[in-house]
Order: structure tokens, then C-alpha cells, then sequence
């Protein structure tokens, strides 16, 4: 089975998704990068505008150290390349011969072309920032799975382990779902929980919840590959977007959005 990876690299998945690459580069058809800064979404200023619109001034470290701090470690260091967790994909990609693009948008036609042309027989989303549409899944014979790190019904949306941190009790997990034109809502193919520890924030919930998705992952390919894959139905819960300003007071006042040097050495180990 040849497979398309969708991917937005940033410190919540990128270790993550960088050892599912390495493991067996010979089955990965296409890697399709997201740009969370892209102009399609409105760049930095209108992605930025959007969600303090929404969280307010208290979502932007976590926001930085996510994405931005990642970004700038990839322009200060070059990591060694036999460290794969630290090697940005597109490095990685190129030295195993594997066919590397942009997508500004999922469901344009050119990009729809890209994925048939490629021989690809399943998607596979994984921390990928953009919803596809019906005939973007259908275009592999096989569709396409997601890595969601939460658990669903009951964490769909962006920022699955904020929302599960604000839970009580806390309840930390990474679900291997069906695409489905509706956000987090395709049958279930595999769940994984972690018990929750003191000072783990969400971004590093997010990375562990993604590491640990990927024994999952495999599972999952190799019942879809039988044959086997379509997965359970799940029920539709509310969809849980970007925190609040009062739900993110909550977090920093139990120091769990993010956890200062800590996260911004883990952005410099993670360089993107």
C-alpha cells in the first residue's frame, strides 16, 4: 500500500511524524506540508487576528512556542540527519528520494491531480491543519485515516489535549479515525490513553499523545490494507474549538498550557 501523508510540521506531532516516516519511507508516495501562516488562511497577521479574537492575548505562547519557536531553531542549528525526531521532513524526505510538496489548499484541483498522480492508495492526515472535502478523501481508492490526539467523540476540534487538560477528570488520549468530510467524526479505527502526570502541559501532552499513536497507526494500516478498515461509528458530539480567555486562565493557573523553558527547549530540540 503507497500512502500520501498530510502533515503541518510543528512541536505538537513533528517528532512523531517524522519516525512514522522513517520507519518504511518506501510506502510514503507524497508528503503534502501545510503552512499555518499560508495566505489561503489569511497569514500570519489574519491567523493570528483569528484566534485572539476567539482565546484573547493568553493563547499566543502557546501559539509561538508551537509553531513560530520551531521555525526559528530550524534557522539557527542544523541537527545531525541520522536524528531523525530532530531533522525537518522536508530534509528527510529529500535524502530518502521521497516526493515533497505544498498545499496551500487540500482540496484544489492541482492538489487533487498532485495525490492521483502519485500513485497513492490511502491519506493519511497527521497534525494537518485543513479540512478536506468529500471528493479530496475519495480521490485514493483506499480514502484516508487521521491521527487525532484526543478522544473522540468527546475531544473534536483543534486543541484536543487543551480541552482534555480542562476536563475533569483528565482524560488524555489519541484516537486513528476514517476521514470524514465532517470534522472528527469518521469511524473509529483505534484509541490509545495515557494517564495524565503533574506538569504535563498541552503541548506536551500533544507530542506524547502523537508518539504513542504511532503503534496504533500501524494497526490501523494494516486493517485497512486487509481489508478490514472501515472502522466504528462513532456519535456526534459538540465540536470544541479554541479555548476561551477564561478557560485558558484556568490552565495557566495550573500550569498547564505551557511550561516556559521547558517547551522552548523542546521547540529547539524539534527545529522545523
Amino acid at each position: 500500500m503507497r500512502i500520501a501523508l498530510l502533515t503541518l510540521e510543528a512541536l505538537a506531532a513533528a517528532r512523531a511524524v517524522r519516525r512514522f516516516v522513517a520507519a518504511d519511507p518506501e510506502r510514503i508516495a507524497l508528503i503534502g506540508l501545510s503552512d499555518p501562516f499560508r495566505r489561503e488562511a489569511g497569514g500570519a497577521l489574519g491567523q493570528t487576528w483569528k484566534r485572539l479574537r476567539v482565546s484573547g492575548p493568553g493563547i499566543l505562547p502557546y501559539l509561538f512556542l508551537n509553531f513560530s519557536a520551531p521555525r526559528l531553531a530550524g534557522l539557527l542549528r542544523r541537527p545531525d540527519p541520522a536524528d531523525v525526531g530532530a531533522t525537518p521532513i522536508r530534509r528527510t524526505a529529500e535524502r530518502l528520494g521521497i516526493s515533497t510538496i505544498d498545499v496551500p489548499d487540500v482540496n484544489a484541483p492541482a492538489f487533487r491531480e498532485r495525490l492521483a498522480a502519485s500513485g497513492a492508495d490511502l491519506l493519511v492526515t497527521f497534525h494537518f491543519d485543513q479540512i478536506l472535502k468529500a471528493e479530496t478523501i475519495a480521490t485514493p481508492t483506499l480514502g484516508g485515516i487521521n491521527v487525532h490526539a484526543g478522544l473522540l467523540p468527546r475531544h473534536r476540534g483543534p486543541v484536543p489535549t487543551i480541552h482534555a487538560l480542562l476536563d475533569e477528570p483528565v482524560a488524555l488520549g489519541v484516537s486513528i479515525h476514517r476521514l470524514a468530510p465532517r470534522i472528527d467524526a469518521g469511524a473509529l479505527l483505534g484509541q490509545v490513553t495515557l494517564p495524565d502526570e503533574p506538569g504535563l502541559t498541552a503541548l506536551s501532552a500533544a507530542s506524547r499523545l502523537h508518539e504513542a499513536a504511532l503503534p496504533a497507526l500501524e494497526e490501523a494500516l494494516r486493517a485497512v490494507t486487509s481489508g478490514s478498515g472501515d472502522g466504528t461509528a462513532l456519535p456526534v458530539l459538540p465540536y470544541r474549538g479554541f479555548p476561551t480567555p477564561g478557560e485558558l486562565r484556568q490552565l495557566r493557573a495550573k500550569s498547564r498550557l505551557t511550561a516556559g523553558w521547558r517547551d522552548v527547549r523542546a521547540a529547539w530540540d524539534t527545529p522545523c
